[in-house]
């Protein structure tokens, strides 16, 4: 299939999935006129590549695991746990910044309103 029928079939725009392809997360074969042809089992790899952005994994550390993924189960693939456990602790991490940040934001408004 051509880039445009994935791209309407995940609904996923043209653009990423040649960015995906770039980042060696998907492949595709040249045709003769230049255009590139997917398997049908690209339209899986590509939901598959969706759900991991949106747990907030980068394509990197996307590819680092994906292939295990697609053929294992999630549980089989010894290199997604290191990486899950990571991004955990940035989001933990972000957390109490946005925290301090809430309490800043708080003070301040108070004491503006106190000033009133």
């Amino acid at each position: 299939m051509r880039i445009g029928e994935l791209s309407a079939r995940t609904g996923v725009s043209v653009r990423s999935l040649r960015y995906y392809e770039q980042q060696r997360l998907l492949t595709s074969v040249r045709q003769s006129n230049g255009y590139r042809d997917y398997s049908p089992m690209m339209e899986d790899q590509v939901r598959t590549i969706q759900f991991y952005l949106a747990l907030g994994l980068s394509t990197e550390q996307i590819s680092s695991f994906l292939q295990c993924v697609l053929i294992n189960k999630e549980a089989f693939c010894s290199q997604i746990l290191p990486i899950y456990q990571h991004k955990l602790k940035e989001i933990d991490e972000q957390l109490t910044l946005l925290s301090q940040l809430k309490l800043n934001l708080e003070d301040r408004i108070r004491s503006l309103q106190e000033e009133v």
